[in-house]
């Protein structure tokens, strides 16, 4: 019997699905074991270069189930003043493989978290955003901490202390998505995109620059670009890049590695 959570690799693209579809795909402990797994999986998996996450049937994610709240942070439970275990995407895992967010339907709570975690944010057109945490009494932690970061202060704000929803086209102009689709056609914009990344950029120097952009965002400008220098320089020793330099020479163009 399939999990709640799905990990399904077509060539060197990773679709991670959430699996609970007769609750919206809200997260209990289970969810949020497996999706954790998926995660560890996707981050060891040489051959998936890029991911997709995306809900099955009528939802992305409607985030914490309310019959089983306690279990929805799984290991990360703390106080607020200790560090938590960066176990989940949302919490902090790292993975600098590129992710994309297929949002179709609700994604609320922890949903809309790890949409904030993703790289792209693809919306059908019947998706809608939020986070409900502060009209039942308790505070957005992850989701507070993420979303200024991605759609500026006072859009954040909105999101997070009026707890409406808001709709795809909202959230566009927010900055949150990047580009809204038909329902139907969702998951073909979502692989025609991971595709492109798979074909036109070689793996590992599209990695080393999403861990630049992210680090440097937590350093002094001068040590981000010593950081990324190094990285270059690492990057430059690959596989993949000799052979970019020796196809280069013929006018050809080389087959990526991830080596």
């Amino acid at each position: 019997m399939p999990g709640t959570v799905l990990y399904e690799r077509n060539g060197h693209v990773a679709t991670i699905t959430y699996n609970r579809p007769e609750a919206l795909n809200a997260v209990n402990g289970e969810l949020r074991r497996d999706l954790n797994a998926a995660w560890e999986q996707l981050r060891n998996d040489d051959e998936a270069w890029v991911a997709i996450v995306t809900g099955a049937g009528r939802a992305f994610c409607a985030g914490a189930d309310l019959k089983d709240p306690g279990s929805a942070v799984g290991n990360d439970q703390h106080s607020f003043w200790e560090v938590p275990s960066f176990t989940s995407l949302e919490s902090g895992m790292e993975i600098w493989k590129p992710i994309i967010a297929a949002v179709n339907g609700y994604a609320l709570g922890f949903g809309l978290t790890l949409v904030a975690a993703c790289d792209y944010v693809l919306a059908a057109d019947n998706a809608s955003f939020g986070f409900p945490e502060v009209q039942l009494g308790v505070p957005t932690v992850q989701g507070a901490v993420r979303m200024p970061q991605v759609v500026g202060w006072q859009n954040a704000m909105e999101l997070l202390l009026w707890g409406d929803r808001v709709d795809a086209q909202r959230a566009k102009e927010m900055g949150l998505v990047q580009r809204i689709v038909p329902a139907e056609t969702l998951m073909d914009e979502a692989r025609a995109l991971a595709q492109r990344l798979v074909d036109n950029c070689a793996p590992l120097a599209v990695r080393a620059t999403k861990e630049i952009a992210k680090r440097g965002q937590q350093m002094g400008f001068a040590e981000a670009i010593r950081f990324g220098e190094t990285m270059r320089k690492v990057a430059g020793a690959t596989e993949d890049a000799k052979a970019f330099r020796a196809s280069s020479a013929k006018g050809d163009r080389p087959g990526w590695q991830g080596r």
